[in-house]
C-alpha cells in the first residue's frame, strides 16, 4: 500500500530463464508510478498530523529560467527557495512552518518528497543494471537520449519522478559532454491519457462514479466497515459521522493519508490505530475494488478509462515490427534541430519511461486481467511493457516502411516531403501502425509473427488469461503472450477516437448486461 520494498537484482540463472537466449529484446516500456508524496488534502489534522510538511528539500534549491533581453536572445537562470505562507490566526498572513517550527523545506499539497526522490532515483538505477549492465540492451554511455521515449502527466510529481529516474538510468558520466537536453513530452490535461481521465472524460466519469457508489452500497453496512468505525471514526471531522467508502473525506482518501505518513518520518504519523493490520488490509481491498473492478467486468470501461494509452503501447509495438520511423517522429521528433543535437525520431524508439500514478498501473493491470488480487501499487511501482523477437525468425522479406527511396532524402523527406507535405506511402504505414488485427490483412498479420510480449510488475512477469491458449504464447512459458494474442487483446479496448468515446452513450446503462471478463 505504500513504499514499495523492491526485490534484488536477478541471479544469473533467474536473467537465463526470464531472457530466453531464443529471443532478442527489442523494445521496452516502463510505466512508472511517482515516488512518495506529502497527501494531495489536509486531513486528520485532529489526530495531529500537521498540515505543512518538512521533506521536500528542492524548496531550497529551486531554479527558474528567465528571459535577461528584450528581444528574446538572452536566457539566464535564477536559483531561489520556496517559502509557503498561510494564514495566522488573526487571518493576517503567515508563513508555514513545519513539526519542528522550520519554514525551510516544507511541502505541497501532493509534491514529491526527499523520500520519493530517492526511490524514483534507485529504480532508475535498477533499471540501469538490469538494461544496461546485465542484458547489454542500452547502451553504457549515451550522447543523445533519441532512443527514449520520455513522458509524464502534467502533474509536477509525475514530471519530477521521470527527470529522477531518468537520471538514476543515465547519471553525468553515463552521458557524453555533449548531450543536449532530453525531450520530455507533456500533454494538457484534456488530452492527456496517461492516467483515467475522468476530469476530461464525461462517459468514464459517469461510469467511474456508478461503480464508485455500487461499492458503497456492497461495503457500507458491513462487519468490515463496522470494525473500520470503531479503529478510527473518532477521528472524523464530524464525531458522529462514520468511516464509509463515501464519507468526508472518502474511505480513499483516509488510505491516502495513511499510505502518506506511513512513507515518511515520526513528526508527521497517525495515531496507531490507523496503522492495525487487519484495518489496512479491509481498506485496501475495498479502494482496489472501487477504483479498479470496472475494468475487470466492463469492456466500455477499459475503453475510455485506459484504452487510449493501452494502444498507444501497443502502436509502439507494431511501430518497432514495421520499422516505421514516422511513428516515433511523430512522438518525439521535430526538425528545429540540427543532426545530433536531440530532435528526436532519428533513431527508433527502444526505450520508453512515462511518469504516471497508481491508477495508471492499476487500470492496465486490470484491464489486462492480471490483477486479480493485486493489492493498491505502492509508491515507485512499475509495468515493464517487453516487446521480443525470436531469434529464428528470417526478416530478409522484411521491407521497411521507410523505403531507401524515401530516406535518401532523409528522415523528415521522407516523411514530409520537399514540399513539406505528408506522403501517402508513409501515412499508409501510419495507419498499419493503428490498425487493428482483425482489419489487417494475412499478409500484414504474419508480420507479427515470431514476435512475443512480457509484462512484469514490480519485477514479476505476470500472465494475461487470453494468453494461456495454445498457439497465444511462447511453448513452454505462458507469461510471454505472442504480439498477435496481445494485440487482439488489447485491441478490444483501443478507442477508435478516445474524445468520440468519451463523449458517448451518455444515455446508456453504466453496467455492462453481462460481465466482461478482461484479459481476453
Amino acid at each position: 500500500m505504500t513504499t514499495l520494498q523492491p526485490r534484488g537484482p536477478y541471479t544469473p540463472e533467474e536473467l537465463k530463464k526470464l531472457y530466453p537466449e531464443s529471443l532478442e529484446l527489442q523494445l521496452v516500456q516502463i510505466l512508472l508510478r511517482h515516488g512518495e508524496r506529502s497527501p494531495v488534502s489536509t486531513r486528520f489534522r485532529n489526530a495531529g498530523v500537521p498540515a505543512f510538511w518538512p521533506y521536500c528539500s528542492v524548496a531550497k534549491k529551486l531554479r527558474s529560467t528567465n528571459m535577461t533581453s528584450n528581444d528574446g536572445s538572452s536566457w539566464n537562470d535564477l536559483e531561489w527557495r520556496r517559502r509557503l505562507e498561510t494564514f495566522a490566526e488573526d487571518d493576517g498572513a503567515a508563513v508555514a512552518a513545519g513539526p519542528a517550527g522550520t519554514f525551510d523545506a516544507i511541502c505541497q499539497l501532493g509534491e514529491l518528497t526527499d523520500r520519493g526522490r530517492e526511490t524514483t532515483f534507485a529504480l532508475g538505477q535498477r533499471l540501469r543494471h538490469l538494461y544496461v549492465e546485465q542484458l547489454k540492451f542500452m547502451p553504457r554511455l549515451i550522447s543523445d537520449a533519441d532512443m527514449m521515449y520520455l513522458r509524464a502527466t502534467p502533474i509536477p510529481r509525475a514530471l519530477e519522478s521521470v527527470q529522477q529516474t531518468f537520471l538514476g538510468m543515465y547519471p553525468s558520466n553515463a552521458r557524453t559532454a555533449s548531450f543536449p537536453p532530453p525531450t520530455i513530452l507533456i500533454r494538457t490535461p484534456a488530452d492527456e491519457t496517461l492516467f483515467p481521465n475522468d476530469g476530461n472524460c464525461r462517459r468514464f466519469s459517469q461510469l467511474s462514479r456508478a461503480f464508485a457508489e455500487r461499492t458503497a452500497r456492497r461495503w457500507n453496512e458491513t462487519t468490515e466497515m463496522d470494525y473500520l468505525n470503531k479503529l478510527i471514526s473518532k477521528w472524523m471531522p464530524d464525531h458522529s459521522s462514520r468511516v464509509a467508502v463515501d464519507s468526508r473525506p472518502r474511505l480513499s482518501g483516509i488510505m491516502d493519508t495513511i499510505n502518506s505518513t506511513l512513507a515518511h518520518g515520526p513528526e508527521t504519523r497517525l495515531p496507531p490505530e490507523f496503522y492495525d493490520e487487519k484495518g489496512r488490509k479491509i481498506i485496501d481491498r475495498i479502494g482496489v475494488e472501487e477504483w479498479f473492478s470496472g475494468y475487470e467486468e466492463s469492456n466500455e470501461y477499459r475503453t475510455v478509462g485506459i484504452g487510449a494509452l493501452a494502444g498507444d503501447i501497443v502502436a509502439r509495438m507494431t511501430g518497432n515490427v514495421e520499422k516505421n520511423d514516422f511513428s516515433s517522429l511523430l512522438e518525439i521528433g521535430d526538425s528545429s534541430h540540427a543532426p545530433g543535437q536531440g530532435r528526436g525520431g532519428e533513431k527508433l524508439i527502444k526505450f520508453a519511461l512515462s511518469g504516471c500514478h497508481d491508477t495508471t498501473l492499476g487500470s492496465l493491470l486490470a484491464s489486462l486481467g492480471a490483477f486479480e488480487g493485486g493489492n493498491w501499487p505502492p509508491y515507485s511501482s512499475h509495468i515493464s511493457f517487453e516487446l521480443f523477437r525470436s531469434k529464428s525468425l528470417d526478416v530478409s522479406d522484411i521491407v521497411p516502411a521507410v523505403t531507401e527511396k524515401n530516406t535518401s532524402k532523409g528522415i523528415l523527406g521522407s516523411i514530409f516531403g520537399s514540399s513539406g507535405k505528408s506522403d501517402s506511402d508513409t501515412l499508409k504505414s501510419r495507419t498499419l501502425t493503428r490498425k487493428k488485427l482483425v482489419d489487417m490483412s494475412d499478409a500484414e498479420r504474419s508480420r507479427l509473427k515470431g514476435y512475443f510480449v512480457r509484462v512484469r510488475y514490480n519485477d514479476h512477469p505476470v500472465t494475461i488469461p487470453g494468453c494461456r491458449k495454445p498457439g497465444s504464447h511462447l511453448e513452454g512459458d505462458e507469461s510471454f503472450c505472442t504480439l498477435e494474442a496481445f494485440k487482439a487483446i488489447v485491441d478490444r479496448f483501443t478507442p477508435d477516437q478516445w474524445k468520440s468515446a468519451c463523449q458517448s452513450n451518455l444515455d446508456k446503462p453504466s453496467f455492462p448486461p453481462m460481465p466482461e471478463p478482461a484479459g481476453y
